[in-house]
């Protein structure tokens, strides 16, 4: 069965319903060549945590410690173009949550790429969340990042290898940032941002939702205040960080 899986995630680019309708059909497979690592629904050392989710990940491809996601992972998300104050949240976040936690994001610019950078920099391990195939550095900006982190920490996707990264790849991407996290910190978002997405998809899990709050009317953190009126949970002290 992991054959099949394999052969429909290259035959539809990891396409979730496409495979799941190949599945349903049982249709007819070939054999295929992965030069890459892969883990599928069927296998013991699918994560648990994805389970959860409606539309599930078929196939995991990946590149690092996949023993990773055996550890509680706190994700972190956060503006593409962060503010000053959303920077420092971030280190500040990174600097002081519980050594046992990996630190999961999105390997997108800004808050993720902080997050993953400031993790490595303080001996932490981080896990990466790819919207595209595992051989795609998107933004190239992370190329170096990529390198470190596919060496000594770890990089998913349900994109095989190739896979550009489409625009509507990062919505399904985020689905799996959620399901993998024990809690969700959004360091900053602004009122309309792609950020609401994996926190919706954390509320619909029963996943606890954490932000820093902004100063009134700061249009950089309004999301964040907007999630704390609705009810997330919020930070006012380190020890907050820190009792996480």
């Amino acid at each position: 069965m992991r054959k099949k899986l394999l052969y429909y995630a290259i035959k539809y680019q990891g396409d979730c319903k496409q495979i799941s309708k190949a599945v349903i059909n049982n249709e007819v497979t070939f054999d295929v060549e992965y030069d890459g690592n892969y883990v599928t629904l069927v296998d013991d050392a699918y994560p648990r945590q994805l389970l959860e989710l409606k539309y599930r990940p078929w196939v995991i491809f990946y590149e690092g410690d996949f023993s990773l996601l055996n550890r509680e992972c706190i994700g972190v998300v956060g503006s593409r173009v962060p503010s000053e104050l959303g920077i420092r949240n971030a280190c500040t976040l990174i600097l002081h949550l519980n050594s046992k936690y990996a630190i999961l994001s999105g390997l997108a610019m800004g808050i993720d790429s902080i997050s993953h950078r400031e993790a490595i920099t303080h001996g932490r391990k981080t896990v990466g969340v790819l919207g595209c195939g595992i051989d795609i550095v998107y933004p190239k900006v992370n190329e170096e990042l990529y390198k470190i982190m596919k060496q000594d920490h770890l990089i998913i996707s349900e994109y095989p290898k190739g896979v550009k990264p489409l625009a509507y790849h990062f919505p399904w991407r985020n689905r799996i940032v959620s399901a993998l996290s024990k809690y969700l910190i959004v360091v900053e978002a602004k009122m309309r941002s792609g950020t609401m997405i994996s926190v919706n998809e954390a509320l619909e899990l029963g996943k606890e939702v954490y932000c820093f709050p902004y100063p009134f009317l700061w249009e950089e953190g309004m999301g964040c205040n907007a999630l704390i009126q609705s009810g997330s949970n919020f930070f006012c002290t380190i020890n907050d960080i820190e009792d996480l």
